[in-house]
């Protein structure tokens, strides 16, 4: 633990110079902001009406990734209800700095799978271990076989035998349909991945549409409000404008009983996710009645874990989409990483014993993520610290003071522990202190809601 704490110490004293930090974010700003996205959107529908082509969908499927599976339960919905032509793709999955965690990850797709799939109205068995790397092979064969991965029925099916285990399934499939050799399925693997490389992405999942990503069912709706939005839908016999898979709402409601239960929020002052959602969560276990707990973490480029610029870019477009759904404000960015983090987790004792640590960390990501406000120096800082309501005068005595680590490192632990690694991250608990569901993502707090309704 303490050579894990030196090295945080070590990572963290590293500040970009002023004039990068505001370079890099002024280009976030801009390349992040709604206006952005909206001028990009109009100028891609101009140039694909002119070139007359149809709306071309790519989707990029890792067979043995919990959510592949789950968003490949919606393809065939999605083109019936979309006047799209849909383009599959076999891929092998984030690899190297894009996924620094891969068995966290891959359990992850499993356990969340299965717990979101009936919100969804989709099913899901429980897998707790990886699919069997045989019946792995029989799958990728049978999709990789001429032209099998663009029969959206077959992909189905053949997706649903091997998270069902059914290797007599997968057996009849091959007999019926054919399977490509080795190096042939290798083949498409690799044409799958360069392709998305080529668009700039990395992960299993994933819908591309002229110039976005959309990261399966959690993000699917967003490229259905985008096709509907170009009446790009086909003629129904119900005529249906539900969306395939809206996003389930964040239901706030004062439960009798939530006073046993213990909601952990881990987090860091540099996570655009948790920015975008940890004003709403607080209000959340407020409004409902829980024990609110937080849990700061270091964030995860300060624990010298890499981030690449195709991860980057992804999460500053695709935060900006999220927060625009939620109405929250966000986007004006000015980077705290380095020693603006640190100098706002060392006032968090400070915080934490005037009864505010919420209201600090909410005036620091606010501050950081949606105001431009610098929080490198003293100016900026005491912007967070007096809209917290805390005093300047009493603050500095705290600021840039250590014994904040090793919490933060113990919080770090505990969201291993519990299968997570990055933030903002969820725990529930029980009155006895019994774990009830450990969850990953600003896009789960629907589920931490609905799972304290069925507790109580």
């Amino acid at each position: 633990m303490t050579q894990q704490i030196t090295q945080q110490k070590g990572a963290a004293s590293s500040t970009p110079p002023a004039p990068m930090r505001w370079l890099m974010s002024k280009i976030g700003t801009k390349l992040g902001s709604i206006n952005t996205r909206n001028a990009k959107r109009t100028k891609a529908e101009r140039a694909r009406v002119k070139q007359q082509r149809p709306h071309v969908v790519e989707y990029f499927h890792h067979v043995d990734d919990g959510y592949s599976h789950l968003t490949a339960l919606t393809l065939d919905a999605i083109t019936k209800r979309y006047d799209i032509e849909l383009i599959c793709h076999l891929v092998s999955g984030a690899q190297n700095d894009n996924s620094p965690e891969p068995e966290l990850l891959s359990k992850l797709s499993r356990t969340d799978a299965y717990a979101i799939a009936p919100h969804y109205g989709l099913t899901f068995d429980r897998h707790d271990d990886p699919v069997d790397d045989n019946l792995k092979q029989t799958a990728l064969a049978i999709l990789a076989h001429k032209d099998n991965l663009q029969n959206i029925e077959l992909l189905n099916a053949v997706s649903t035998a091997l998270w069902s285990d059914d290797k007599q399934a997968l057996t009849n499939l091959a007999s019926e349909y054919g399977q490509a050799n080795t190096d042939a399925t290798n083949a498409v693997i690799s044409v799958g991945n360069n392709r998305q490389s080529e668009l700039k992405h990395y992960s299993g999942a994933m819908f591309y549409y002229e110039g976005e990503w959309y990261w399966g069912v959690d993000r699917l709706y967003h490229l259905e409000k985008r096709l509907i939005d170009l009446g790009a839908v086909r003629d129904t016999a119900d005529n249906s404008t539900a969306l395939i898979a809206e996003r389930p709402k964040i239901e706030h409601q004062t439960l009798a009983g939530a006073g046993n239960l213990t909601l952990e929020i881990y987090l860091s002052l540099r996570s655009p996710y948790t920015a975008v959602i940890f004003d709403t969560a607080v209000q959340l276990a407020r409004d409902i009645g829980v024990k609110l707990v937080l849990r700061p973490v270091l964030p995860m480029v300060m624990r010298g874990v890499s981030l690449t610029r195709q991860k980057g870019m992804y999460i500053f477009s695709d935060s900006v989409r999220e927060a625009h759904e939620l109405g929250v404000e966000y986007g004006n960015f000015y980077d705290p990483i380095g020693e603006p983090v640190t100098r706002g987790f060392s006032l968090l004792p400070y915080a934490r014993e005037q009864n505010k640590e919420a209201e600090f960390i909410s005036a620091f990501l606010n501050s950081a993520f949606a105001e431009g406000i610098n929080t490198n120096n003293d100016k900026g800082m005491r912007q967070v610290v007096e809209r917290a309501g805390l005093d300047w005068g009493e603050a500095k005595q705290h600021l840039g003071k250590d014994g904040w680590q090793d919490e933060l490192e113990a919080n770090r632990q505990q969201m291993y522990q519990s299968g997570l690694w990055g933030v903002p991250s969820f725990r529930l608990l029980d009155g006895d202190g019994n774990e009830q569901l450990a969850t990953w993502g600003q896009d789960r707090l629907w589920l931490v809601a609905r799972k304290i309704k069925e507790l109580c």
